[in-house]
């Protein structure tokens, strides 16, 4: 596929996705959705990727829905913005969140509606100082998708979710790091530097942890103690055969830098 509203590459075990529609603030239309979905079956397909970098270009990260995209623009008979949501936003979530990799993301501008919890849907979510959340479904009678629903209270609390999903108020990304929403605020001519040290990180990490602590982390919410108890012994089961574990101890005992292959 060749892409028009998004710049994807490939290089040393790390995958780089840009938003990449500037004028309109890196919106999604339908389009950007199936390239987004592309490139992510193109991750799949490649063993060698390890990390996924997000971001977006120009002054924003993502302002959410194109509201001119003819897929969800009101008309006389109303749309059915449910279709949207199960066929676009809600896989889309669903994959990052279950990638078995680290994500990141490196929000360098306003994250606003579904671009907002889209960036908390990455594992480690980086931000300019100049950057802002926006829940704005309230704006227009809508209320929080693509997980904002979700993510918003266990993150920040139901005060301070209820406040966000019912002001449409922006969210400073120093206080986002404040409340928990995110992993760190950076000085803006920092975010390029901080984003590319992580992804350098990542992409020589041992990736079959990772994504298992991924996994055993997201998936909290929905066990008891005694239950993660069994998923933590399990993963460590698995984990203990792999050839980074060996690799890792190895170098641990001789004092050397692992060199890890993410297997």
């Amino acid at each position: 596929m060749a892409y028009e509203t998004i710049l994807f590459s490939i290089e040393d075990a790390a995958a780089r996705l840009t938003l990449n529609r500037p004028d309109r603030l890196n919106s999604f239309t339908v389009q950007m959705h199936d390239e987004f979905r592309d490139a992510l079956d193109r991750i799949d397909a490649d063993k060698s990727v390890r990390v996924l970098l997000i971001t977006g270009s120009g002054r924003g990260f993502c302002a959410g829905q194109d509201l001119s995209d003819r897929a969800v623009a009101p008309g006389s008979d109303g749309v059915d913005l449910g279709a949207s949501l199960e066929e676009r936003y809600n896989p889309l979530i669903r994959r990052l969140t279950s990638l078995e990799m680290p994500v990141i993301c490196a929000v360098n501008g306003v994250a606003a509606g579904a671009g907002a919890n889209i960036a908390f849907a990455a594992d480690i979510v980086l931000a300019a100082k100049s950057a802002k959340f926006i829940q704005s479904f309230a704006n227009i009678g809508l209320v929080p998708d693509s997980g904002g629903t979700w993510v918003l209270p266990r993150l920040a609390g139901q005060a301070r979710a209820l406040g966000l999903a019912l002001t449409g108020d922006p969210l400073p990304a120093e206080k986002a790091e404040q409340w928990g929403l995110i992993w760190k605020a950076v000085d803006d001519d920092k975010l390029a530097e901080e984003a590319s040290a992580l992804v350098t990180k990542f992409a020589a990490a041992p990736t079959r942890g990772l994504a298992a602590a991924k996994q055993a982390i997201r998936s909290t919410w929905s066990r008891s103690l005694n239950q993660q108890l069994d998923l933590e012994r399990d993963l460590q089961r698995k984990l203990g055969k792999t050839e980074d574990y060996r690799e890792g101890v190895d170098a641990f005992m001789n004092k050397r830098k692992p060199a890890f292959k993410g297997q």
